[in-house]
């Protein structure tokens, strides 16, 4: 529903955008199977409203990073759900909007160094038809930002109705019961699996390529029985930069390593996050105090996060970067994520040009791009070889250059460009990324004046191999 109603191509074309269904404590009883960053925090979300007074018809919005949400463009709608005047739950959605206003257009800056710069920011509050129109004139193009608006309480109603014949069908107290098993089935699972694990300590560190230079991130990885403590300690502080972490956004992270370290056909629910704890000290870089500007920290420090728990458990790491790209001006905005290579498998070769670990989008196609937007596609191809050898080798980046076709602002937030996703067990790095505009490599953060004419071009990194090649 949410996916056929939105105007915009970052939700009807890319699919950025998730939902989930919560019980009456605001537990995550199941997830749609989308973005891993946007469902993973998605509690934190619920457990902003929980407290407040619900009632029927009545859904709540709230964008603020340190209450709830992740970063401003990810707008979070939540509806409550009763049945016979009793509270079942809550269904929500989260849409990474085009644009949320801020300094520049698509509100995904490079450079910005407070909150305020990145956009409108939305207290935990109820959703009225006079807000969403309040919301939407302080953004661009709000006749799109309304639609996509429109969508999400579309989307929610409709979870909300299905839920509520669920009650009819089986009755409340049944379908508590039900809900709650599916929980500590997901519960069992997940400790089984840990439980198989050698007990011990497991570390890792790695850095983030902010603009004023690296920022190192530490790992001490737990495993004690059947449960999982990471630890961040010794991380970074929160830097001046938008590289900042809401905790939320580190335990999603955490979440979803945890997924891949088990097993991914595990229910996605809070049961499943049971046996992970996670630590990650206030004021650092992974939990950052407001009003930190955070709009990097979602995208690209929690994809370092994953790479850290995935590192630590000897996996190659893939591209480790989502290769964010927005542009824009007063007429129109576009933002994109790129896909790149996974790394290799000890049984299997990476694939090749897919969005990697905390990203789960789809591309927006050619031609969807080249008829909405003044933008012509001049390559978009596989980077051959740029996955790192060895037994099984990393998959390969992508190539995306653009072609300007009027004056607008770009602005790129992306990682891996001076560091190279590391293989395992002897296998080699993938390639670097690279951003080039006419010929001219930019820094891995950068904003600035793309003119009608010019072109850019974006490289996104290969995966690491596995096993020592030869």
């Amino acid at each position: 529903m949410l996916v056929r109603a939105a105007h915009s191509a970052n939700i009807k074309e890319r699919r950025d955008c998730s939902t989930a269904l919560f019980d009456a404590e605001g537990q995550m009883v199941m997830q749609a199977e989308h973005i891993p960053v946007h469902l993973g925090a998605m509690p934190a979300a619920v457990r902003a409203v929980l407290g407040e007074e619900h009632a029927d018809g009545v859904a709540w919005i709230l964008n603020d990073p340190f209450a709830g949400g992740t970063h401003l463009p990810d707008i979070t709608v939540i509806t409550p759900v009763f049945a016979g005047g009793r509270l079942l739950g809550f269904a929500a959605s989260r849409a990474h909007h085009a644009d949320v206003g801020g300094r520049i257009p698509g509100s995904m800056p490079a450079d910005s160094t407070t909150l305020d710069e990145e956009g409108v920011v939305i207290a935990p509050q109820p959703l009225t038809d006079r807000l969403v129109d309040e919301l939407a004139a302080q953004m661009r193009q709000p006749q799109q930002r309304r639609a996509d608006l429109r969508a999400q309480v579309a989307a929610n109603a409709l979870g909300a109705r299905r839920l509520g014949e669920l009650a009819q069908r089986l009755g409340p107290d049944r379908l508590a019961a039900a809900t709650a098993a599916v929980l500590d089935y997901a519960e069992r699972r997940t400790r089984a699996q840990l439980a198989a694990m050698d007990d011990g300590v497991r570390e890792a560190t790695d850095v983030l390529e902010a603009a004023e230079g690296d920022l190192e991130l530490r790992l001490r990885a737990e495993v004690h029985g059947d449960g999982l403590h990471l630890d961040f300690t010794g991380s970074a502080p929160q830097h001046r930069g938008n590289l900042n972490c809401p905790l939320a956004v580190t335990e999603s992270a955490c979440l979803f390593a945890l997924r891949v370290l088990t097993d991914p056909d595990i229910p996605a629910s809070a049961g499943a996050a049971r046996p992970l704890r996670v630590t990650a000290p206030e004021g650092s870089l992974l939990n950052a105090r407001s009003p930190a500007a955070v709009v990097g920290g979602n995208v690209e420090t929690s994809s370092r996060v994953a790479d850290l728990v995935l590192a630590a458990f000897g996996r190659a790491l893939g591209q480790g970067t989502m290769n964010n790209l927005t542009l824009g001006s007063d007429a129109f905005t576009y933002y994109e994520t790129l896909g790149g290579g996974q790394g290799a498998c000890p049984d299997a070769d990476g694939p090749s040009g897919v969005h990697v670990a905390m990203s789960n989008t789809l591309n927006t196609p050619v031609e969807a791009l080249e008829l909405e937007f003044p933008l012509r596609v001049v390559r978009y191809a596989i980077r051959r070889g740029s996955g790192g050898a060895g037994v099984h080798r990393g998959g390969d980046g992508v190539v995306r250059e653009v072609e300007a076709l009027a004056d607008m602002t770009y602005s790129l937030i992306t990682e891996r460009r001076r560091h190279a996703p590391p293989g395992a067990a002897g296998g080699e790095p993938g390639a670097r990324g690279r951003n080039v505009l006419d010929g001219e490599e930019l820094a891995p953060k950068a904003t600035g004046e793309l003119r009608a004419g010019q072109r850019l071009r974006i490289e996104t990194p290969g995966g690491g191999g596995h096993g020592r090649p030869g």
